[in-house]
């Protein structure tokens, strides 16, 4: 299929905008993103799909290779087995398995869109909570913006380990969990976070949400995650196989539209906290707007917390213009910024707890 030429243009800088993102990150896809940037064959089969997303070709390849699991690239693919880094037979295997299957990975990239529930992040949204949970002073009601398949409307279920940069370690929620996170923190004044938090009712809220008994849709969120990142599919996949025992509702809508709608479904007399967690990016700019918005329109009704982690560009900019510190310098990878916002007489206050790494790593507590 013959694309129009601005459309390849759009498809090569989204590759070459992922590779940025990935680079430090993933190596193979920073390597396979750049490379398809540069190869008009690959990137043209993105011109065809409604995004020129990067990240999405990459998924939509491991896709393909989870269907077959003994061709010989997954040596590449750590999540599928492999051991074998970044060589010279990379890029042409990856190139000609792809085009291979040039069809069917069409049909891919125009009917679906990156999906991600890094279970990771409940280290990062977990201390927030609990500074909430300090504040309010009663059991927590509880809505996700962007749940996908809301596990981490579970977190209070996960078991926490906190190592700091001097050496101490904190931990928290139950013993006993199938789902055990670790994080590395450094920078002053982190405590650690309560031991126990007190969530009550919770619902998620998300444009299209993913059912997790289907394994058609579990498979398709294996496949958003790097390749290189195993770790990231085994935390999935457990906190999947918990949650089937507890499930949580995902309500299908919009984080600007409906959260009102959904919020009257939680006790009018719960403090109630408002969550995202990498989803902003995904609104727009105007979406965006209307989100904070809905968000201050909300506080006025009854007491409200939001506890945001997204880059700063595209999450905390709506409310604390200005902050350059909370972007990327020269040379900087991309980071996230962990927020709580509350609005007094219609105006939003800010605390900026800590910048991470997006996926939840590591994050560097504020003073």
């Amino acid at each position: 299929m013959n694309s129009p030429a601005h459309s390849l243009e759009a498809a090569r800088r989204g590759l070459a905008d992922f590779a940025g993102r990935a680079e430090g990150a993933s190596p193979l896809y920073t390597h396979l993103a750049s490379k398809a940037a540069e190869d008009d064959e690959v990137a043209g089969l993105l011109a065809d799909a409604p995004e020129p997303d990067g990240e999405l070709l990459l998924a939509v390849a491991h896709r393909l290779l989870q269907a077959d699991p003994i061709h010989p690239l997954t040596r590449y693919y750590p999540t599928l087995g492999g051991f074998d880094g970044v060589d010279a037979e990379t890029w042409p295997m990856f190139r000609t398995f792809l085009l291979e299957r040039a069809d069917r990975a069409r049909e891919l990239l125009t009917s679906c869109t990156v999906r991600n529930n890094d279970v990771q992040r409940a280290t990062l949204l977990y201390p927030a909570l609990s500074v909430v949970a300090k504040q309010a002073k009663g059991t927590l009601g509880l809505i996700e913006v962007g749940a996908c398949a809301g596990l981490l409307l579970g977190l209070d279920k996960f078991g926490y380990r906190y190592h700091c940069d001097g050496g101490e370690q904190f931990t928290a929620g139950p013993t006993k969990t199938a789902v055990g996170l670790h994080c590395a923190v450094e920078g002053p004044g982190f405590s650690g976070p309560r031991k126990k938090l007190p969530l009550g009712e919770r619902l998620g809220l998300d444009p299209a949400p993913v059912d997790l008994s289907d394994e058609d849709e579990l498979a398709w969120l294996d496949a958003c995650i790097w390749a290189d990142q195993p770790e990231r599919v085994r935390l999935l996949r457990t906190a999947a196989a918990a949650q089937a025992k507890n499930p949580q509702e995902v309500v299908a809508g919009d984080g600007a539209t409906d959260l009102a709608s959904v919020a009257e479904r939680l006790p009018s007399d719960a403090p109630l906290v408002v969550m995202n967690s990498n989803t902003m990016a995904h609104m727009g700019a105007q979406g965006r707007t209307a989100y904070v918005a809905a968000l201050a329109a909300l506080a006025e009704q009854r007491p409200l917390w939001w506890v945001s982690h997204e880059p700063y560009d595209v999450g905390l900019a709506e409310v604390l213009p200005g902050r350059d510190d909370l972007t990327p310098g020269a040379g900087q990878s991309r980071f996230g910024v962990l927020s709580i916002a509350s609005w007094s007489g219609g105006k939003p206050d800010v605390t900026v707890l800590a910048t991470t790494d997006l996926h939840g790593g590591r994050m560097a507590w504020l003073d």
